[in-house]
C-alpha cells in the first residue's frame, strides 16, 4: 500500500467499485485512514515487511460500519448495515505454498472463528488471496463451486473447497464462464493462474449477477483485481425503529484520575455518606447516572473489537481441539469421528458458559465490596 493509496482509490472510482478487500498491504498498525477524498481504508498489520490486510470502503458506506474485527495480519472483517441488511465483508490472506503447515492451519482456524461468529441470516462476502488453485471442473464438489476454474487443484485449493463445505460457502469465480485471460488472477512471467477468490454463502449466489477479473490496471504488480456485482435483496417489511443502546464507558475507570473523579462525584451524589444505603436499586441507579456523567457514553456504534474479557487459556485450548476434531471428521466421515466432534462441541459450550458465569460472579463480588470501584469512603 505504500505510495499506492491514491492510485487504488482512483481505480475504484474509475471501475465503480464500492468495497475492496486488499492483502499484503505491509502496513503496520490497526487504524482507519482516508486514502483519498471519498475512500477510507480499514487495515491491520504487525510487520511492515510482510502480510497485512485491509478493506477499502467508498465514503458513503463508512457510516454503515457497525463493527470491525481485526483478528490477525491475515484475517479481518467488517460488518455493515445497508438498507436493513447485515453484510459482513471478510478480507483474508492465506500463507503461501512453502509456508509451514502450522501457519496454514492457524489461518484457517482464524477464518473458521470469524465465520462461526456471524449469524446464519447475515450476508457474508470473502475477498481473499488464498494462494491455492481450486482447479477446473467441479465433479464431486457441485454444491460449492462451478466448472470454470483454472488448471488443476492443489493442496491449498483443496483447503479452500473444504472450508466452503464446512461453512456452506461457494466460490463465485467458478460460476461464470469467461475468456481464459479473464479468469487468471495472478501472472508471473509467462505463467497465469487463479489464486484470488470471492466467496459468498451458497444461498446468496442468486444475488451475484456477474464476476470478472480486471485487466489493464497497474496498482498490483502480479495480481489482478477480482470484482463481482452483488445486489442485496431487501425484504421491505415494515420494521419498528431499533434503538441502538448507548453504553457507559466503564473502561475509563482503569485510569487512576478518572477513578478518583468518579469516587468524588459518587460521594457527592450520595450526600457524603461513608456507607452505601441499604436500598441497592436506588444506589445502583445513582452509580449508573454518575458513571454516565463522569465517564460519558458510547455512540452506539463500535469501531473496535469487543474485548472477550472472560476468554482464557482453557477455552482457547478447547476451541482448538474442537477445530481439529472437525477437520478430522471432514477428512474421514466415520461415526466415531462424528461423535468425537459432537462431544467436544458440547463440552466447549459448557466450558464457555462456566467461564462467563465465573467472570461475572467475580465482577459482581468486586463491585459489592468497599474495595470495589464504587467505594465512596
Amino acid at each position: 500500500m505504500t505510495g499506492k493509496g491514491r492510485e487504488l482509490a482512483d481505480m475504484m472510482e474509475r471501475r465503480k467499485v464500492d468495497i475492496l478487500c486488499v492483502q499484503e498491504t505491509r502496513w503496520k498498525g490497526s487504524k482507519a485512514r482516508s486514502i483519498r477524498a471519498g475512500f477510507k481504508l480499514f487495515y491491520y498489520g504487525v510487520d511492515s515487511k510482510r502480510n497485512g490486510i485491509g478493506v477499502v470502503l467508498k465514503e458513503e458506506f463508512v457510516r454503515n460500519v457497525l463493527e470491525v474485527k481485526r483478528v490477525s495480519d491475515r484475517v479481518m472483517s467488517l460488518k455493515l448495515e445497508i438498507e436493513g441488511v447485515m453484510l459482513n465483508v471478510v478480507s483474508g490472506y492465506a500463507p503461501q505454498v512453502g509456508c509451514e503447515l502450522e501457519e496454514k492451519e492457524r489461518f484457517w482456524s482464524e477464518l473458521d472463528e470469524v465465520m462461526e461468529s456471524i449469524p446464519t441470516g447475515e450476508r457474508v462476502v470473502i475477498g481473499a488471496d488464498f494462494n491455492g488453485h481450486v482447479g477446473e471442473g467441479n465433479t464431486g464438489d457441485e454444491e460449492v463451486m462451478g466448472k470454470f476454474g483454472v488448471k488443476e487443484r492443489n493442496l491449498e485449493g483443496q483447503m479452500v473447497v473444504d472450508f466452503d463445505k464446512r461453512m456452506d460457502m461457494a466460490v463465485v469465480n467458478t460460476y461464470f464462464q469467461k475468456r481464459e485471460e479473464h479468469r487468471g488472477t495472478y501472472k508471473s512471467g509467462g505463467r497465469r493462474t487463479q489464486v484470488d477468490y470471492i466467496l459468498c454463502r451458497r444461498g446468496n449466489l442468486k444475488e451475484i449477477s456477474d464476476y470478472k477479473v480486471v485487466v489493464g490496471e497497474s496498482v498490483a504488480r502480479q495480481h489482478r483485481m477480482v470484482v463481482c456485482r452483488m445486489t442485496l435483496m431487501v425484504c421491505w417489511k415494515k420494521r419498528s425503529k431499533i434503538e441502538i443502546e448507548k453504553k457507559t464507558k466503564w473502561w475509563k475507570l482503569k485510569k487512576e484520575e478518572c477513578c478518583e473523579e468518579f469516587r468524588q462525584k459518587l460521594r457527592q451524589a450520595l450526600g457524603g455518606q461513608v456507607l452505601l444505603p441499604d436500598d441497592w436499586e436506588t444506589t445502583a441507579e445513582v452509580i449508573r447516572e454518575t458513571g454516565r456523567k463522569v465517564l460519558g457514553v458510547s455512540s452506539g456504534r463500535r469501531t473496535e473489537d469487543k474485548e472477550t474479557w472472560w476468554w482464557n487459556k482453557e477455552i482457547q485450548d478447547s476451541v482448538q481441539r474442537k477445530r481439529l476434531a472437525k477437520k478430522k471428521w471432514d477428512m474421514d466421515r466415520t461415526e466415531e469421528n462424528r461423535q468425537e466432534y459432537k462431544e467436544l462441541q458440547r463440552r466447549l459450550k459448557k466450558e464457555v458458559s462456566k467461564a462467563k458465569q465465573k467472570a461475572y460472579d467475580e465482577l459482581y463480588t468486586r463491585l459489592d465490596t468497599r474495595e470495589g470501584l464504587v467505594q465512596v469512603s
